[in-house]
């Protein structure tokens, strides 16, 4: 029996009439007294019951373990020991708590409560609060411990959301501190064993599993592909909008014709989409109220949409993003009408952008929107797409982790103490490059240390309900623009608010006159993020505003906090195009045609996100949303970025240089100087390894030298020089440092011979031997000294094992007139090579290969006689080539 001063406990008969889950209560329970805090998995499908019922479930166990020694002034200044529940998104949350307590008979933040960002209905008698897996992360940073928690319960783990991944793992470090905290991860897929194995006991045993078999009413599935393309370069196209809205208007009006008095839920991927969608809906659709649901919208509308309808309430359609899809539940829906498409963020590298990208839906989402129309009774969902995509869908959604920006997720790990997620049980490791880039980000904002441990700064930062690049801005920006406008900035930047022409400037005017629909929750975000920005703890020292500062306009105000939040973003107009800007990132990106921002010299990017076609300005990328900036605030808010220095380069065969000041990428200012001979000996060694040797070119007579070294190093090795490419780069210093410097400090390449350097690398003594070993020259039995044309330096080197090879012979042309009566081949290198001859006619054209004269003059020579000697009877062809006389004369001549 229960101490008068204990909470009731929750009536889980009452609460869980006629919700599937309620089957499976039982098994819940024995599993979670087993032991205290235990851990568990609950897999159920969506529209089971589980977020309603499992959060009562776990509250009455922690009450009932801690009623022999609870009292009102234990655990936590009298408060009874609390549950906490993380829903994905704020809709749920609220949905969610309200859901509860109705069931409970209860008040809104009195027995079950909840937090999102900047609202909070819970007090001391809260048993079971709703947050999201932000809200738990932050107390997580602040209160390691959970002190006064006595379970959590993570809901909706498959959607595989960072955040909540990053709970998984802190979490089950939590479990191993505090032996008395209760874990319970709810999935509503097959993912459940993946979850079970991460929140293992200290034997390695997996967490049980308490399943829950669908409820699934029969299921009718139709087709309805649209002519128009669902996506173009610009997004979703209006087109694919209309027929949406059409098909559900028409798919709703035929199942009122039948006689189904029902709900329809419209599956579109972002809050432009059902604001269109609901729009055409309205102006088209007599007698039937039309809802929409997304995060942006009123909470009041938010509540109207998921609470079903009321008494005397006529039919309803609801066109709602993927809030809808899991994590709460319409009531009364039998129709849902599915574009198949989501939105899911995604991560440029290669630009350094991130955002939200719409691509098709997985097809376990797909299944998940239809299951919608059947948990209730027999229902239909109409996919406005063919079989065919369907199929070439991907089965499951991407995992934030694996696709996301990780700046945030970056710095709450180094905070935890676990930098890069080092010792956590996560889901997944985050992907090596985004994690890098993260911590970059971090260091550059001094959020994290050289060890990757969060700063003093870095812990302010991720007390901040914003990205940390937000929060840094608000923290810097408050004493150049004052609290409230830096306030102003971040809260149309972090709600993600995409202005028309991308410009901040005008949407900011229209938030402050309220004529914007997004104008109530934007203040309300004002107000909060102002009390951040006041001063305390470990805020970076910010400094006083600057006259251009002082004397901007509240749009280019804006643009400061906006380019202190994003600096690599700050961004220059291209000369002689309008809507074409370089940012100091180095990409470019073009902004939307019509923009009210082209034409400005400066602009502070805050979203800029890859695209094709008329927005994008022939760049790749578009700005979406952007303030004006003066040149000298891009300066002051970019500072680490300005560099003034002397650029060298190495142009045409000598060196040239600049004094360059930039920010980034952005050049400022070029002026023609002098090269220094350090800025000198670096072009021309950036030069040397782009383009090799040849920028400053090989003469015939320095290649010659270097292919006859060549040879000698292949058939002699050491101490004969490497002569390939890469060795002569490896020693420049050895052998070019003269003519290195004479580069270095103007002198064109035209002045340079690399036949002399190369022989500072010749062996002594040995070099005495060179002419002998591979002369220049050979001389013929007719007198004549004819050059040898050695191998290609890459065809004559070492093998890679330091041994010499064979490889192609040095070649003598010469007429085949002159080699009369020679009948032993030379050979060159102390008689390791033969020489390959290409015999010559009288006119230079090749009669034949040889490299044994010998077995020539027996064989093949009477042959080429015969087709010779009528061809240039003016030359000697005698019938014996071995006692002729050698010559390159006629007949007459000799």
């Amino acid at each position: 029996m229960t101490s008068p001063a204990t909470p009731k406990p929750f009536d889980l008969a009452h609460i869980g009439a006629g919700l599937p889950f309620a089957g499976s209560l039982g098994e819940l329970e024995a599993v979670l007294t087993r032991d205290t805090g235990v851990a568990a998995v609950v897999q159920a499908p969506p529209g089971t019951g589980k977020t309603t019922l499992v959060p009562p479930v776990v509250a009455n166990l922690a009450l009932r373990a801690a009623d022999r020694s609870w009292t009102p002034t234990a655990h936590d200044g009298g408060a009874p020991p609390r549950v906490v529940v993380t829903q994905p998104r704020r809709v749920a949350v609220r949905a969610a708590a309200h859901r509860l307590a109705a069931l409970d008979g209860s008040r809104p933040g009195d027995r079950s409560g909840y937090t999102v960002r900047g609202e909070r209905k819970a007090g001391g008698s809260t048993l079971v609060e709703f947050v999201t897996p932000g809200v738990l992360l932050r107390r997580l940073l602040a209160d390691p411990g959970l002190d006064g928690v006595a379970a959590v319960v993570l809901d909706e783990v498959h959607e595989r959301g960072l955040e909540t991944d990053l709970l998984v793992g802190m979490l089950a470090e939590v479990r191993q501190l505090r032996g008395d905290l209760t874990l319970v991860a709810m999935s509503a897929t097959v993912d459940a064993p993946r979850f079970a194995a991460l929140l293992a006991d200290d034997a390695g045993r997996p967490a049980p599993v308490v399943d829950c078999p669908s409820a699934l009413h029969p299921l009718e599935v139709g087709w309805a592909p649209s002519t128009a393309p669902r996506l173009d370069e610009r997004g979703v196209t209006r087109a694919f909008l209309d027929h949406i809205a059409d098909t559900a208007g028409a798919e709703h009006a035929a199942a009122r014709a039948a006689g189904w008095d029902v709900d329809a839920l419209v599956f579109v991927p972002g809050a432009r989409e059902v604001r269109h969608v609901a729009d055409r809906l309205r102006s088209r659709v007599r007698g039937t109220d039309v809802l929409e649901l997304h995060g942006q919208a009123a909470p009041v509308e938010q509540d109207r949409a998921v609470s079903g309808r009321g008494p005397g309430d006529g039919p309803r359609i609801v066109v709602s993003t993927a809030l809808a899809e899991s994590s709460l539940t319409v009531p009364g829906v039998r129709l849902v009408v599915d574009s198949g498409l989501a939105r899911e963020p995604r991560r440029d590298a290669s630009r350094g952008m991130s955002g939200l990208v719409t691509v098709s839906c997985s097809r376990a989402s797909a299944e998940q929107r239809a299951g919608r129309a059947a948990r209730q009774g027999p229902g239909r969902v109409v996919r406005c797409y063919d079989q065919r995509a369907f199929a070439a869908a991907p089965a499951h959604s991407t995992p934030e982790i694996a696709s996301a920006d990780l700046t945030e997720a970056a710095l709450v790990l180094a905070c935890w103490g676990a930098p890069g997620g080092q010792g956590l049980a996560l889901p997944d490791v985050p992907p090596g490059a985004a994690l890098a880039d993260a911590v970059a980000v971090l260091s550059a904002i001094g959020a994290v240390g050289d060890s990757g441990q969060a700063t003093g700064f870095g812990r302010t930062l991720a007390l901040i309900p914003a990205d940390p690049r937000l929060g840094r801005a608000l923290l810097e920006g408050s004493p150049l623009v004052g609290a409230r406008m830096a306030a102003e900035a971040i809260a149309m930047v972090a709600r993600g608010l995409r202005p028309p022409g991308s410009d901040l400037g005008r949407l900011l005017a229209a938030l402050r006159s309220g004529s914007d629909p997004q104008a109530r929750a934007w203040a309300h975000e004002v107000r909060r993020f102002e009390r951040f920005a006041g001063p305390g703890g470990d805020a970076a020292p910010g400094g006083e505003a600057g006259p251009a500062v002082a004397a901007a306009t509240d749009a280019e105000k804006a643009g400061v906090v906006v380019a202190l939040a994003f600096p690599g973003f700050v961004a220059r107009r291209v000369q002689g195009d309008r809507e074409q800007y370089l940012l100091a990132s180095g990409t470019r990106a073009g902004l939307p045609a019509g923009s009210p921002l082209a034409g400005h010299e400066w602009l502070a990017v805050a979203d800029a996100a890859r695209a094709a076609g008329r927005d994008a300005a022939g760049t790749g990328a578009v700005v979406r949303a952007a303030a004006p900036l003066t040149k000298e605030a891009a300066e002051l808010a970019a500072a680490h970025l300005l560099t003034d220095r002397v650029e060298a380069r190495f142009e045409n065969g000598r060196v040239v240089a600049r004094r360059e000041r930039r920010l980034g990428a952005i050049q400022l200012a070029s002026t023609p100087v002098r090269p220094g001979r350090e800025e000198g000996h670096a072009a021309v060694a950036r030069a040397l390894a782009s383009q090799g040797l040849g920028a400053i070119g090989w003469s015939g007579g320095a290649d010659a030298l270097r292919r006859r070294l060549a040879l000698v190093r292949r058939e002699l090795g050491d101490p004969w020089p490497d002569v390939s490419e890469a060795a002569l780069l490896a020693r420049l210093e050895e052998w070019l440092a003269p003519e290195l410097d004479a580069l270095a400090g103007g002198a064109s390449v035209r002045r340079i011979d690399l036949a002399e350097p190369l022989r500072r690398l010749l062996p002594w003594p040995e070099a005495a031997r060179l002419d002998e070993l591979v002369p220049e020259r050979l001389a013929v039995p007719s007198g004549s000294r004819v050059r040898i044309e050695y191998p290609e330096t890459a065809d004559a080197g070492m093998a890679d094992d330091g041994a010499a090879r064979s490889g192609p012979l040095p070649v003598v042309a010469v007429k085949l007139q002159e080699c009369f009566g020679w009948a032993e081949t030379p050979r060159l290198v102390d008689g390791r090579v033969p020489v390959l001859f290409h015999l010559l006619s009288p006119a230079g054209r090749p009669l034949a290969v040889t490299g044994d004269l010998a077995s020539f003059w027996s064989g093949p020579y009477a042959q080429v006689r015969a087709e010779m000697r009528g061809r240039y009877p003016k030359h000697p062809w005698p019938e014996d080539p071995w006692t002729a006389v050698a010559t390159a004369r006629t007949t007459r001549r000799m």
